[in-house]
């Protein structure tokens, strides 16, 4: 009989809870006269239960490592998981009534700068990627025993990066991974695809070898009963396929299409569905206690040295194979750094750390989205992700690397077969564009090593470097220009030719820093004086060594790189150095490539020592 009544108490206390999360909503945005109070009121019940029954945290560590996690992939949401926090005392209750101002990071899409928000989210289709790598490092890394849960919205179930997170879960076989899809019938324009076909849901989730449950998402005892099956099954990721009604709690925005990213205007209209909401507010004295993890004492993972690079100048060496190595030495040095790959492990040679370290390696197949959005859980917990592939396929996770950015994410992007110099394979193969894309994104270091060592040296600056890092490597063996002792820093350069008589400063990195040095040869033999920059670094910048060089040489310098004109390296240089009104002459590829040998391309599309001599002629004669 007692248990009983604990039971119907429990109950009582999450319908209060509930209301209270869509009272919180519709008067926070109510205020802020913008969000999505429709989207909160659907999902206020599962989240209710989650916080205040199911999952097991600490309310005043929101990070800490064994506490359950919980994602907002539907980010638009966010007033509803501000509102959750404040009830668990984190923070004051009136602080709700500052969301989506300045002066608050209650923004409109959740990002880090809030201590319980893991990843920014608001870009739909994102967060049970985030959540599988969430999960990887509880069970597999730190073997923790914490669960993840992730509410999405049906609208976004959609996207093919959803899919893809669906897949790798059931391979990983991550039973720690709970997804919660909020079906509320009703998208931002129109009705979802399967509006409340809960069947055809069902049925969709378990082809993909799910273990999927239907439930009422506004009956609490349904949703603890089905999380508590989901805590039971072992070997199989589950999803609750919650039903729900957009706006649920208010009688005029219930199930209403045009309610969707509106706010309840301030004044009689939301005093009027907040009191319609208290109404429902029931007496009890009840409160339970959050469940609280038994607390871990981190033992910290010692870190060495990394072992210096072993190349001879002279070798010849890929700077994709060299950052495989590189990756194993690092992963001896460092138990944090862990390595992504997306079927493409013999080339991008991170095979060599999946042999190495099993455990700290995560094939991710043809699925790039879902390698990022995974990276991105697992630097939220403190681990150091390298994530690899060929340059040209990051275009198709470029929204999880944004997102990655916002969230100012301890990931590192390394891009291989860079540029016409991989040859034969063609234009789809050939990454042209990465350096402009990964250089838009704020706080993203650009590294980009020309020879082995550099390659070795930078990996290693790249994981003691805390930020978003993109490395650029190539596909063809190139000579080794630098000895094992040769130290290389972020923002640096490297300057290899220069003389008092220098009449240009050639810029380059990568293969066509070969092209230079040849050019330089060339030239030098036609008494031509030229300078060669080695600029590994394109983000930040060395622009104090490229100011100096270019007023060393008549104020003028050529770039040469393997990549598009717009947005590359001789972009870079020219933004560091325009205001100082220093001539930019920019050596790139200037239209889409074609099959053929690495040489004949590099000189066929004017990157090459031919074309880099027959631009110096004309600049400096």
């Amino acid at each position: 009989m007692a248990s009983t009544h604990r039971s119907s108490d429990l109950l009582t206390f999450l319908r209060n809870k509930a209301t209270r999360l869509r009272i919180e909503s519709v008067r926070a945005t109510s205020e802020a006269g913008s969000g999505h109070p429709s989207s909160c009121c659907s999902a206020a019940d599962i989240v209710a239960v989650l916080f205040f029954s199911v999952m097991q945290y600490d309310p005043h560590n929101p990070k800490a490592p064994q506490n359950d996690r919980f994602v907002l992939s539907k980010g638009h949401a966010a007033p509803l998981l501000y509102a959750a926090w404040a009830e668990t005392g984190l923070f004051p209750i009136d602080d709700l009534l500052k969301l989506r101002t300045l002066d608050s990071d209650l923004e409109g899409h959740p990002t880090p700068r809030l201590p319980f928000v893991d990843v920014a989210t608001g870009s739909l289709g994102q967060g049970l990627a985030t959540g599988v790598g969430l999960a990887l490092n509880a069970k597999r890394l730190e073997k923790n025993g914490a669960r993840i849960y992730v509410l999405m919205g049906d609208g976004e179930s959609v996207e093919g990066s959803v899919w893809e997170a669906v897949e790798l879960a059931r391979h990983f076989q991550l039973d720690n991974l709970c997804a919660i899809v909020d079906v509320n019938r009703l998208g931002q324009s129109d009705p979802t695809m399967l509006q409340h076909d809960m069947q055809a849901y069902k049925a969709r989730w378990r082809g993909f070898g799910w273990n999927a449950l239907v439930v009422d998402g506004h009956n609490h005892q349904a949703l603890l009963t089905a999380f508590d099956k989901a805590a039971r099954i072992k070997n199989v990721p589950t999803v609750l396929l919650a039903q729900t009604i957009k706006g649920k709690g208010v009688s005029f925005m219930e199930d209403h299409p045009s309610w969707h990213g509106k706010p309840i205007p301030k004044g009689p209209e939301s005093q009027k569905a907040i009191d319609e909401l208290t109404k429902l507010l029931e007496p009890t004295d009840f409160v339970p206690k959050i469940k609280t993890p038994p607390a871990v004492v981190a033992i910290p993972q010692p870190t060495m040295p990394m072992a210096p690079p072993s190349y001879k100048p002279g070798d010849m060496v890929a700077t994709r194979e060299a950052f495989g190595t590189a990756l194993v030495a690092l992963g001896d040095a460092n138990p944090s750094v862990v390595a992504l790959d997306a079927d493409v492990k013999n080339s991008t040679y991170t095979e060599q750390f999946a042999k190495k370290f099993p455990d700290r390696f995560f094939e991710n197949f043809i699925a790039e989205q879902n390698m990022v959005g995974a990276a991105a859980g697992l630097a939220a917990c403190g681990k150091i992700p390298f994530v690899a592939t060929f340059a040209a396929f990051f275009t198709r996770a470029y929204d999880f690397i944004r997102m990655a950015a916002i969230s100012e994410l301890n990931i590192k992007l390394v891009g291989t077969h860079v540029g016409v110099s991989i040859g034969e394979d063609g234009p789809s193969q050939m990454g042209l564009e990465d350096i402009a894309m990964m250089a838009a994104q704020p706080g993203m270091t650009v590294l980009y090593p020309s020879d082995a060592t550099a390659t070795h040296r930078l990996v290693e600056a790249a994981a003691r470097h805390k930020g978003i890092t993109y490395l650029r490597t190539g596909r063809p063996k190139t000579p080794v220009l630098y000895g094992p002792e040769e130290s290389f820093h972020i923002g640096g350069s490297k300057v290899l030719r220069q003389s008092s008589a220098d009449s240009l400063t050639i810029v380059a990195a990568g293969v066509t820093l070969f092209e230079a040095l040849k050019a330089h040869d060339k030239l030098q033999a036609a008494g031509i004086s030229v300078r060669v920059i080695d600029l590994y670094s394109i983000v930040p910048i060395d622009r104090t060594t490229l100011l100096d060089s270019a007023r060393a040489t008549q104020n003028r310098i050529l770039t040469v790189e393997d990549h598009y004109a717009h947005g590359g390296l001789g972009d870079a240089v020219l933004n560091a150095v325009s205001t100082e009104g220093i001539k930019v002459h920019k050596l790139a590829v200037r239209q889409i490539p074609h099959s053929g040998k690495p040489e004949e391309l590099i000189d066929y599309y004017g990157i090459g020592v031919r074309a880099i001599v027959e631009a110096v002629n004309h600049i400096v004669k």
